[in-house]
Formats: C-alpha cells, sequence, structure tokens
C-alpha cells in the first residue's frame, strides 16, 4: 500500500532530495544534515584548509597533465593521430584563446571537485556545427532546469546578464548524483570540513595566546571592586601576556586552569584524523598530500599510486570521454573521430619503466623503433629496420619469421634466408 512519504517522493516533496528526479530547477544538496548546527561554508573558506586545498589541486594536476588526443577511426577500427582536424587543435592544443589545455581542465576539475559539476560553454561554427572553443563556467554561476518535455536548459549568471544555454551547447561533468545533475561534494562534507574549520581555529587562538589556557585567580577573602580590577590588571598577562615572566601570588592567592591543554583536547589527533577524512571524501591517498602518519616515500608508495590512478584517476578520465564525445562532437564527427587522454604520459617521470615497456613492446612485435622514439620525442631513425615490427627470435622482421634460419651467429646478420 502506497505511504505518505511515497506519494510525497512522487512530486520531489519527500524521500532523498539528493536521488529524486524532479522537474524545474536541479540542486545536488543534501536534504537533510547529519549533524545539526554545522557551520555554512563557502567554496573560498573551505579552500583555506590545506587538506581541501590539497586534495583538489592533487587531482586537477594530474589530470590536467594528461594529453588529450583526437584519433580518426577507420572502418576496420584501426585508429591514426587526427592532427590538422579542428577537434585535435580545439581539444589538444586550444581550448580557447585565453587558456592552455592546462589552465583549462584545472579550472574544470576544481568545479568538479568542489561543486560536483563541471559547466563548460561550447561556441560552435554556425556552419557545420563543430565546437571551435570551450569555455568554463563557474559552478555557483550556473543553473540546471529540466522542462517539461524532458529537455535541459542551463542558465549561466555574470555580472548582471543572463544567458540561457541549450544542452547541445554545454558540455556538463558530473560527480556521483542522479544523472541529470551531480551531487555537490562540499556540501555532503559539510560536517567534516566545517569540524576540521573548527579545529585549526582552536588551534589559531591557542598560539595566538602563546599556548596558555583560560584560567581563575583564587583569593581567600572578599574583595571591593577597586581590588578587583587592580587584581585583573596586574595579572591578566598570566593568560595572555608573554611567556617568559615570573609572577608572584600574595595572600594565598592560587591559579587554576579552567581550559582544556591541547593535549587533553587530543587537538593533534583530531587534525590527523581530519585529513584522512578528507582524502576519504576526495579519493586521495594520505600520502600525496603529504600526510605524515602514513606510509612515506619509498615504501610502497608505488603500489599507492598505482592502485589511485586506477580507481580514482581512470573512472573520472572515462567519464571526460565520453562527455566529450556526447556533447562536444557532432554526429558526422562521432563517426570518425575519437578522444581519448593517454594514460602513458604518467610514466613520463619514471625513465626505467618507460623503458621496461618498451623493451618489452619492441621485442614482442607490439611497436616499432620509430613508433617508440615519436613517443620520446626523439627524430625518426633512417634505418630501414626502424620502421618494421620485430620479434625477440633474433629480433627479425615479423614477416620474415620462418624464412630466415640461425648460422650461429647472434644477431640479425648472422642469418641467412631459409629455402623454399
Amino acid at each position: 500500500m502506497p505511504t505518505l512519504k511515497s506519494f510525497l517522493g512522487w512530486f520531489g516533496l519527500g524521500g532523498s532530495r539528493a536521488l529524486a528526479e524532479t522537474q524545474g530547477v536541479q540542486r545536488g544538496l543534501p536534504g537533510a544534515q547529519l549533524v545539526p548546527e554545522v557551520a555554512q561554508l563557502s567554496a573560498d573558506a573551505a579552500l583555506q584548509i590545506s587538506a581541501v586545498w590539497s586534495c583538489i589541486e592533487r587531482r586537477a594536476n594530474v589530470i590536467a597533465s594528461l594529453p588529450l588526443f583526437v584519433y580518426q577511426v577507420a572502418g576496420d577500427g584501426q585508429k591514426s593521430m587526427a592532427r590538422g582536424t579542428r577537434l585535435y587543435e580545439l581539444l589538444h592544443s586550444s581550448p580557447n584563446a585565453r587558456m592552455t589545455p592546462f589552465d583549462f581542465w584545472r579550472a574544470v576539475m576544481m568545479n568538479y571537485d568542489l561543486r560536483g559539476n563541471a559547466y563548460v560553454r561550447i561556441e560552435r561554427d554556425e556552419r557545420t556545427g563543430e565546437a571551435v572553443s570551450l569555455w568554463p563556467m563557474p559552478s555557483d554561476q550556473v543553473r540546471v532546469e529540466v522542462q517539461r518535455d524532458g529537455s535541459v536548459l542551463y542558465e549561466y549568471r555574470i555580472n548582471a546578464d543572463v544567458a540561457i544555454l541549450a544542452a547541445e551547447n554545454v558540455l556538463h561533468l558530473k560527480n556521483l548524483g542522479n544523472g541529470t545533475i551531480g551531487l555537490s561534494k562540499l556540501e555532503f562534507m559539510r560536517a567534516t570540513v566545517d569540524e576540521m574549520a573548527k579545529a585549526q581555529g582552536v588551534a589559531s587562538r591557542l598560539y595566538a595566546n602563546g599556548g596558555k589556557p583560560t584560567g581563575v585567580l583564587m583569593v581567600d577573602k572578599i574583595l571591593t571592586n577597586e581590588q578587583r580590577e587592580r587584581i585583573r590588571e596586574r595579572f591578566g598577562e598570566m593568560s595572555a601576556g608573554p611567556m617568559s615572566r615570573l609572577y608572584v601570588l600574595e595572600a594565598s592567592m592560587k591559579y587554576e586552569v579552567l581550559s582544556l591543554t591541547p593535549e587533553q583536547l587530543k587537538l593533534l589527533e583530531t587534525r590527523n584524523f581530519g585529513v584522512e577524512e578528507l582524502c576519504r571524501w576526495y579519493d586521495v591517498p594520505p600520502v600525496l598530500v603529504y600526510h605524515s602518519n602514513v606510509t612515506t616515500w619509498g615504501s610502497g608508495i608505488e603500489q599507492i599510486v598505482d592502485g589511485w590512478h586506477k580507481l580514482s584517476i581512470r573512472p573520472v578520465i572515462v567519464g571526460i570521454e565520453q562527455a566529450l564525445r556526447k556533447a562536444v562532437m557532432t554526429p558526422a564527427q562521432r563517426v570518425r573521430l575519437q578522444a581519448e587522454f593517454s594514460m602513458d604520459a604518467l610514466l613520463r617521470g619514471n625513465l626505467k619503466d618507460r623503458a621496461g615497456i618498451y623493451a618489452q613492446l619492441s621485442q614482442n612485435g607490439g611497436m616499432t623503433r620509430n613508433e617508440i622514439r615519436q613517443l620520446e620525442n626523439l627524430p625518426r631513425s633512417t634505418s630501414p629496420m626502424a620502421d618494421q615490427l620485430t620479434v625477440q627470435t633474433n629480433l627479425v622482421p615479423i614477416d620474415m619469421l620462418g624464412k630466415i634460419k640461425p648460422t650461429g651467429g647472434t644477431n640479425a646478420s648472422s642469418q641467412e634466408p631459409v629455402s623454399q
């Protein structure tokens, strides 16, 4: 039997607002706060917490540093670099007149990680419909509205101007959500961010006070108002004044601490745990934001980073590639072109790993020497062998397998053709 809650849910008035699908303006905000009386922190305030800044910057920098290539896809599935096409120039070299690709993707990822949604305005050629430039739009200035017919419009406010954009002119990257809009991560992690902000505020006030806790000065007799003011003026520095000073208490006066010490507050443990919590929200291993209580560089870090690339970065990359294909490319471009990030670029900083992979590929017919040299930005070799696939059997050309027999030497020059 349907309940009142289910009826309300049909109209978007009950249940989980984060998962509800409704007409009108879409909001990726939590319907209720798990922890009451939590401060409302803006993105500017959250970025002043070092762990938040570091997590966002780490993810944005890694994704922005990956080259984005456009390939020409033949009917048999063979791919070749589509240099010279308008789409290649747009995605790989110059998204707009003001930004480099690195600047562009860092701005996009910052909005994506803070607000759960990244919006990019697409300018198109009026004649062909092909995208000619991409402009990031701050998420806080964009409102998404679902119309009665199911179409989606984007309202972009900049200063006093308002632009209404159709869905085909907006690249919308969505974080976890209901498919129409992503959930605002900063709003869902508000309690954790608020806790870290308060701990940071306590530490700041404590150190500003020289590390001196609040206390009370006790006297064993009744004081006049004048005496009370004189004592307060004289001994006020005990809780707020310079640290290197000797105070003498008279007439059985006693000083008793009222506030908790940093050790009693477990301030250090709270701030360390807060870093781990924020890293969990952003799916970043704590070691990558230089958290001191976890594995350090050189001890299992390679496996940690490799797992992060596979489980965290790669899914985001797949989402971006699919969104580019759906929103940026025209139907004609989708038939013959394909855009892909090169995850191989993550190995550019490790010469040993690159050399090992290249050796396996070249010795097992996977890549030619000139293809490897191209990846390393080296000039092409003029040797005929540099454009042939070879295998480990004395590294003979792959099309000569079974036609050459060894003559006792150790290289290709000591072989002779097999008689047919």
